[in-house]
């Protein structure tokens, strides 16, 4: 069915929900929404919180705040010591729900200090068909989603940042690197500063959208089907960069890259 979500949509939307705290992550979702809030409801009614941990790539935090800056969204940089809590660190399936009760919980209290009624984040209606157990976590906790609100799915984002001139429309999706390591297997700060390593080292490369699942001491690279090709081309030294982190082994997953792979095992 054809989304009829637009600019207008959105702003609109926001303008009811009065001064906003927007969790930002530098992604395409939250930018737009962080930048859309700014318009609907003026600066100086907007907050804009990247909360940090061993969880995201220094590469990501270096580029969100560079987005931040040209987009002049009001932005602060807060440690979230996710690592710190045992459920989380197990890495059981509802993982999601663990990290996104915590960061939920975090937001609030900042909004609280600043005298902000509402927080809301970047999910859009294309999240709710795959596993987000997140989700019910942040509902819980009354996050408001004011993008899947006016009807928004990732489509319609990228199209209205794209027609908004936002030069971050096309921008690789990502997720955070405990989504690398299959549940069960503990999420250790060193794990996470491996995989980020193997990751860099791909990127360094030319291949953007990636992912490297870890299971034990194999890498099993993921990479879109048009990519196969030329990444094999380059095994050798890809190979090697990548033992030189750490791993033993270094595997192609010949299904190529798709969101979630490791969901594929519940």
């Amino acid at each position: 069915m054809y989304s009829r979500c637009s600019e207008e949509t959105v702003i609109e939307a926001l303008k009811e929900k009065g001064p906003l705290l927007v969790a930002y992550s530098g992604g395409v979702d939250s930018s737009l929404l962080a930048a859309l809030a700014v318009r609907a409801l003026g600066r100086e009614r907007v907050r804009c919180i990247l909360l940090d941990s061993p969880l995201v790539p220094r590469r990501a935090v270096a580029q969100a705040r560079e987005a931040a800056a040209r987009l002049d969204l009001p932005l602060e940089v807060v440690a979230f010591p996710i690592l710190e809590n045992e459920t989380f660190r197990a890495n059981r399936p509802d993982r999601c729900y663990t990290c996104k009760k915590a960061s939920s919980r975090l937001l609030k209290e900042l909004a609280r200090r600043e005298r902000i009624g509402t927080v809301a984040d970047g999910t859009n209606v294309s999240d709710f068909g795959t596993y987000r157990p997140g989700l019910a976590a942040s509902d819980e906790e009354g996050v408001r989603h004011p993008l899947a609100e006016a009807g928004a799915t990732k489509a319609d984002i990228r199209r209205i940042a794209r027609e908004c001139g936002l030069s971050f429309w096309n921008k690789p999706s990502a997720a955070c690197l405990a989504t690398r390591i299959p549940y069960g297997d503990e999420v250790t700060e060193e794990a996470l500063a491996r995989i980020e390593a193997a990751e860099e080292a791909l990127h360094d490369r030319g291949f953007f959208l990636v992912r490297v699942r870890v299971h034990g001491d194999v890498a099993r690279i993921e990479v879109p089907p048009e990519e196969l090709e030329r990444l094999f081309a380059r095994r050798d030294e890809v190979a090697a960069a990548l033992r030189r982190i750490g791993f033993t082994y270094v595997a192609l997953d010949l299904a190529g890259y798709r969101s979630g792979s490791m969901d594929e095992v519940l």
